[in-house]
Parts: C-alpha cells; structure tokens; sequence
C-alpha cells in the first residue's frame, strides 16, 4: 500500500460512527412490550352474599386492579351473555381472584343460581 492510500484508509476508519453508541439508545424489543394491559372484562364466580341489604358487588382488590374499577363505581355482572345486573362496586381485601360477592334479590327472581360464571365488567354508563 502506498502512503495515500492508507492516509485514505485512516480518514475512513476515522468517520464511522461507533455502532455501540447507536444501539444504546434504542430500547430491547422486551422493553417496548412491557406495558401492562388493561382488561375490560372477567369471568369469575358470582356468589350470594345475603348480609347486603341493596345493590352491591363486592370485588376482591386484585380483580379491581385489573379491570380499573374503584369504590363506589357502577359495574355489569352479564351471566350467559343474557341477563345483565347492575351493582355499585366496593372493593374488599381478599386474595380469592374468581369470586365476587353480590346482592342476592335480584339474581334469585331471575333465576340466577349461587356460585354460577358470570362476566364482569366497568359499566359503560
């Protein structure tokens, strides 16, 4: 090689960026789909809870976490994608993750039974 040439050589080598440094700043693929998702809805066990004298579904705080639903909020318990109820929320400390407990009365005159699945969701009203 002559002198141009590797003077040539050094000025290229020179002008290359430093791939490492590109790279930093683009966040790893496992990164971008860490963002927790939201469900809109659950399936899980609706029992009777005959202490409750209007209204009321009380959730397990996990369930509620999930689903967004806060004290006090209006959700839908759908059974057989049929008969839908409505209840005002109160979040409970509890660990059971498939159960929640409602009012009875109206489940009972619609022919709903204790312990059945149903879907639950935020009320969209």
């Amino acid at each position: 090689m002559s002198e141009g040439e590797q003077v040539r050589n050094a000025q290229e080598q020179q002008q290359k960026p430093d791939i490492s440094k590109l790279v930093s700043i683009v966040p790893p693929a496992s990164e971008l789909k860490k963002k927790e998702k939201i469900l809109s809805e659950k399936r899980l066990r609706v029992k009777y809870d005959e202490s409750l004298k209007e209204p009321i579904a009380k959730i397990p705080k996990p369930i509620a976490g999930m689903l967004g639903i806060k004290d006090g909020d209006s959700v839908e318990v759908v059974v057989a994608g049929r008969k839908k109820f409505m209840f005002k929320a109160v979040i409970i400390e509890s660990q059971e993750e498939n159960t929640i407990y409602v009012y009875p009365e109206e489940l009972k005159i619609n022919g709903v039974a204790d312990n059945s699945i149903a879907t639950l969701r935020k009320s969209r009203q």
